[in-house]
Parts: structure tokens; sequence; C-alpha cells
């Protein structure tokens, strides 16, 4: 499989090459791309100013750049949190996505939104503080309206950003599992 991944809002940390070694030793091909053009941030806040300061448009603009090369080979679009939020936006504007794997986070959804069956895959901690269980049913209501098949993963205690070794949101067991069925739904497509 051809999977887009893309960074938090942290910037392009070692955890997301980690993860993508995990998904290409499991035979998939990866591409990472720097949306923060090599800025890495400590905090959630600070990561937060630099993407305001960056503003949505010019995110987005990077993330459509990075995947243009790739679209036409029917991809995966994956991501943690804000990457996420991104690749979200990607896969329900690329009628050629062949799925979308969201950890950590989700976005909102287009008014002209519509895919065919997209497989969707969500993994988040429960409860999280930026994904509220009332913005998730919603959430899952309005993917399916659009045409996409999601399966949700909730992990209870679990930190916002769970799958990240590097911060103390990291949850080993809720990570693992999350990396298990992540793996297995990869292989479905």
């Amino acid at each position: 499989m051809n999977i887009m991944l893309f960074h938090s809002t942290y910037g392009l940390r070692p955890a997301v090459h980690e993860a993508a070694d995990r998904l290409r030793a499991a035979g998939h091909e990866v591409w990472t791309p720097d949306l923060f053009e090599g800025r890495t941030f400590d905090t959630v806040e600070e990561g937060m100013a630099f993407q305001n300061e960056l503003g949505k448009d010019e995110l987005l603009k990077r993330a459509i750049l990075a995947a243009a090369p790739y679209s036409g080979r029917g991809l995966v679009y994956a991501g943690f949190s804000l990457g996420a939020a991104t690749a979200q936006t990607l896969a329900l504007g690329d009628d050629k996505a062949r799925g979308l794997l969201l950890l950590h986070g989700t976005s909102d959804i287009a008014e002209t939104a519509s895919v065919d069956d997209l497989p969707v895959q969500l993994h988040v901690a429960e409860p999280d503080p930026f994904e509220s269980d009332d913005w998730l049913s919603a959430w899952y209501l309005r993917m399916g309206r659009v045409g996409a098949d999601v399966e949700v993963y909730r992990y209870a205690g679990a930190g916002h950003l769970f799958t990240d070794p590097g911060l103390d949101d990291y949850d080993a067991e809720a990570a693992e599992t999350a990396w298990r069925t992540a793996l297995g739904f990869l292989e479905t497509l």
C-alpha cells in the first residue's frame, strides 16, 4: 500500500519516522512530508501557535503539494492529530484514495464531500481533550453520510497522542493495540 503519513502539531518528530518504519516493515511504501519545513515543537501550545501563524490555507497547500506526485497511485492517507485532520481533508477530496487511517484526530467535513465506500479507521483516546464524545458522534454520522465506511477505536485512559513514545501521553499498551489493529486494516485495503 502507498501511504502518505502526516505529522502532528509537534512537527516531524522521531515518532513519525518510527511509525513510517513500522509501516514499511509491514511492506508498505510510506512518505512523511514535513509540513513545518524542519520546525518541531516541545509543547502543543508552541505547535498550535506556529500552525496558526502558518494558516490553514498554507498548511493545506503544503499537504496537497506533498501528496500530488503520488495521488495517482491510490494513496492511503494517514496522520497524527493535526496530521489526521489534514489526511482526512485530502482523502475526502481524492477520488482515487484507497483508505484513511486517523490517529488521534479528525476534522470538519466539507458539505460537498462525497466518497464511494472509503474505508476509514480512527484511533482516539477516551476521553480526548481535542475529540469530545459529542464531536466524535456527529463526525461519525457525517462521515457515513458522505459515503465513508468508518471504524472507531477508543482507548480508555490513554493520552491524546498515546502512540508517541517521546511524549507524556504515551501509553505502550494502547499504542501496540492501535498499531496491530491499524496494520490489520491496511492489509484489507
